[in-house]
């Protein structure tokens, strides 16, 4: 790899061996147990709003299915630019996730509307896709425009102790990607340990990512508030090494707006208030934000809605 320098911070004429195997090990019954002690927490009507709001900043509306149309991901972009025609105050949201050949509608529908365009890229959901193909496709979905990529790892390589790949590609993807931001997704249901899962995050953050992402929401469990604390763990120390901030993001199966703030306590009592922005946490879950908007809309109003006052996510 002849001694270039990656944006983990590592010389790549060093073995990787030497960077990215994490001696950390995780007790899983109290990592789980400080994550259920979140959801204890009290927080006044004021301050839920002001979190509610939040979550909808942070949320990243994606459309991933094989019906996908150009009309659909444009309903989708007008649903992230204004959530509710009720409430124009509202944050949009923070991105819009589609597939590579869709970037390009969505990025012509955002305008300059400041939410992100991004793309699932390398093989998703799988990631098992011969190299040069996932490189191409992170290519064109950045051509087209695409502000984000997010990647699936290799799980099977991991697994079978091929940790110096899955780090290799990463960063190729992470040079693949120019401009763009590199979301890395690592298909936290299928890594069978939390020791496997803060690896796992260590790789990416040493071989460049942007963002350590647990789900494709393509596999159960999704998200989940233990393993989204070890990721949140991952990062801290990362930014206590290093200065750098890594974002985190949860994504599949958080579905209302009152699981949705307790990850924010969580961020908050974790990693602290500088990761309570959409640069540096998001939420990967679609319907989330129709629930968030009902709970808005209830302390506006002070009635409730029915699914049917808002647009489909």
């Amino acid at each position: 790899m002849g001694g270039r320098v990656n944006a983990g911070g590592w010389n790549s004429g060093e073995s990787p061996y030497n960077v990215i195997v994490s001696k950390v090990t995780v007790d899983r019954v109290m990592a789980d147990r400080r994550a259920a002690s979140f959801a204890t927490r009290s927080i006044k009507t004021t301050s839920k709003g002001e979190a509610l709001r939040m979550v909808l900043s942070m949320i990243d509306l994606t459309t991933l299915e094989g019906q996908d149309t150009p009309e659909k991901v444009r309903s989708l972009c007008r649903k992230a630019m204004l959530p509710d025609g009720n409430d124009p105050s509202l944050p949009t949201a923070a991105a819009i996730c589609v597939y590579p050949e869709l970037v390009a509608v969505a990025k012509a529908e955002l305008g300059d509307s400041g939410v992100q365009v991004a793309s699932v890229a390398t093989g998703f959901p799988s990631g098992q896709y011969p190299l040069a193909v996932r490189i191409e496709d992170t290519k064109r979905a950045v051509e087209a425009g695409a502000d984000e990529i997010d990647m699936v790892i290799s799980r099977g390589a991991f697994l079978a102790g091929e940790r110096g790949k899955v780090f290799d590609e990463i960063a190729s993807f992470k040079d693949a990607c120019g401009r763009a931001h590199l979301k890395v997704i690592l298909e936290t249901g299928e890594l069978e340990t939390y020791d496997n899962v803060r690896a796992a995050s260590d790789l990416a953050i040493a071989a460049g990512a942007d963002f350590v992402k647990t789900s494709t929401g393509k596999v159960a469990p999704a998200a989940t508030m233990g393993v989204t604390l070890i990721l949140l763990e991952s990062v801290r120390d990362h930014y206590w090494k290093t200065g750098k901030l890594i974002g985190v993001k949860p994504a599949g199966g958080i579905r209302s707006a009152k699981e949705a703030v307790r990850y924010l306590v969580m961020v908050h009592e974790t990693v602290g208030e500088q990761w309570l922005t959409p640069k540096l946490f998001r939420f990967g879950a679609s319907t989330l934000m129709n629930d968030v908007l009902k709970q808005l809309a209830r302390q506006r109003t002070g009635q409730y809605m029915s699914s049917d006052d808002f647009t489909e996510a």
